[in-house]
């Protein structure tokens, strides 16, 4: 697996994490109809869900961008030639 499709991949599973938590947020108070301890309580564990989708999205981008940035190098690697480039990069 090459670094763009790992960032692609990375940054749609976020997109997806962070769109099922929101569903999920508005489903639960929806089927409440108000807003209390259970509600406050779904919506504070939907918040790791969320924050963990944020993170994917983060982390994808920053590898499209590595590979954008240097496409020459990403454009053929696989496996340990993809570390081999990342390290190159981070170190000069």
């Amino acid at each position: 697996m090459n670094l763009l499709l790992l960032g692609l991949t990375l940054g749609t599973s976020g997109k997806l994490v962070l769109g099922l938590a929101v569903l999920r947020a508005h489903m639960h108070i929806v089927h409440e109809h108000k807003i209390d301890g259970v509600v406050l309580q779904a919506m504070t564990r939907e918040r790791y869900v969320t924050l963990l989708g944020l993170a994917l999205i983060l982390v994808g981008y920053i590898l499209e961008v590595m590979f954008y940035s240097s496409a020459t190098d990403f454009l053929t690697c696989v496996g340990p030639e993809c570390v081999a480039a990342v390290n190159a990069v981070f170190n000069n």
